[in-house]
């Protein structure tokens, strides 16, 4: 039998200690959170129920849940609004995805101040639209001017957002040169070490660039966001970009690691040339537009996605401040549309099924009751998982280091 704290206490063996600390603490608080940082346990638990649905492979994001959602700059400088992580996506079963995201919506119910009746039509209405999508076998995509809601919100404030306003939230000014704020909220300061790799690897990358200037690093700490990578190395990278000290950006480095659902797919994988060349070559398949500055690194010989670096409030956050059902019914009308036009925009490639099967498949019914039937089913266990880590943990459990 699985062992939840076990399975857990060994997947994030080696992590950097500090933020790992966070990480725990942050899954200590709800199930939700509990369910972000733990995407491998969802799969453990996945694979061992004969239940799971067979439906058409299709390129997922692997880590589908209701705050991996968000506005973003893409390289042609404009907003859009799309899934924003790929670390975990793989070629799966659709209902992989769907079960991730419907469970997400069922567990975090009382984080959203709702009854279990009004999760389950919220999660109806999100695979409604998507069979809606699904069905026109055309991706589409969510920018400014198509967009309203919470969603067109997100996109308004990005695009009114000034690049000086951005680096005073993220840095602080000593004479004309801008240092990152080292907070212990979102940067923590490195080590000589980390200082040395990064350093070393950015001035080599600088120089491969046709504007090296632009690339020049002004400063660097390592990065906390997220909950599942937590603890993962990573790093904000304060770069030259335009000149000083206006005119700089702020770049996200962080590791690659292997996807959650790999090892529990029978699915023959591609062979990428490195996890980071999965995850931004999925990335850049899957998204309506690619973000800004996204590649694939070697930092040391491991492995590192560079890219714009995304701020934590351009992401969907989800709680009681979303205070009508109206607008969360909403908001899984905008996040189907995103994902089943990922789907689409991977369909027939390296494996995928083709736009007709998809089509075919949406045009079902049975099929939504029976992923409501299971993520039901996959909540009760995630709770249950919840709460055994949280007597592991006030016991001690999970202090890095012992």
């Amino acid at each position: 039998m699985l062992d939840p704290c076990q399975r857990i206490f060994s997947y994030n063996a080696g992590r950097d200690p500090e933020r790992l600390k966070m990480k725990y603490a942050n899954m200590r608080h709800n199930a939700f959170v509990f369910l972000r940082g733990s995407c491998h346990l969802f799969y453990d638990r996945l694979a061992e129920d004969k239940a799971v649905l067979r439906t058409p492979l299709v390129w997922c994001c692997g880590d589908l849940h209701l705050e991996n959602f968000g506005s973003y700059k893409g390289d042609n400088r404009l907003a859009y609004f799309d899934i924003t992580d790929f670390d975990e996506a793989a070629l799966a079963p659709l209902a992989w995805d769907l079960l991730r995201f419907v469970t997400s919506v069922q567990v975090g119910a009382e984080s959203l101040g709702l009854k279990a009746a009004q999760a389950k039509a919220l999660a109806r209405t999100f695979l409604m639209a998507y069979k809606k999508t699904l069905c026109t076998g055309k991706g589409y995509w969510i920018e400014r001017d198509n967009a309203d809601g919470l969603v067109g919100d997100l996109l308004e404030k990005l695009r009114n957002r000034q690049r000086t306003d951005f680096l005073n939230q993220r840095t602080v000014l000593k004479g004309n040169r801008r240092r990152l704020r080292i907070d212990g909220k979102k940067a923590l300061p490195v080590t000589p070490e980390q200082r040395e790799k990064v350093t070393a690897f950015f001035n080599e990358y600088a120089k491969q660039q046709s504007n090296p200037e632009f690339f020049k690093l002004e400063d660097m700490a390592r990065r906390i966001a997220g909950t599942g990578s937590l603890g993962v190395d990573r790093y904000i990278i304060l770069a030259q970009g335009k000149g000083g000290p206006n005119g700089h950006y702020l770049l996200d480095l962080k590791e690659a690691l292997p996807s959650s659902l790999v090892p529990h797919l029978k699915t023959k994988q591609p062979k990428w040339k490195s996890e980071a060349e999965r995850v931004v070559a999925l990335q850049r398949r899957l998204q309506a537009v690619s973000m800004a500055f996204l590649q694939p690194v070697k930092v040391n010989k491991k492995a590192y996605i560079l890219r714009a670096l995304q701020p934590s409030e351009d992401r969907v956050t989800l709680d009681h401040a979303v205070s009508s059902l109206n607008e969360l019914d909403n908001v899984m009308q905008w996040m189907a549309c995103v994902v089943a036009s990922a789907h689409i925009r991977g369909s027939g490639r390296q494996g995928s099924a083709i736009n007709d099967e998809l089509i075919a498949f949406a045009e079902k019914s049975k099929w939504m009751d029976a992923i409501l039937t299971q993520a039901a089913l996959c909540s009760k266990q995630v709770n249950k998982d919840w709460k055994a880590y949280g007597k592991a943990f006030d016991l001690g459990y999970f202090t890095p280091g012992t």
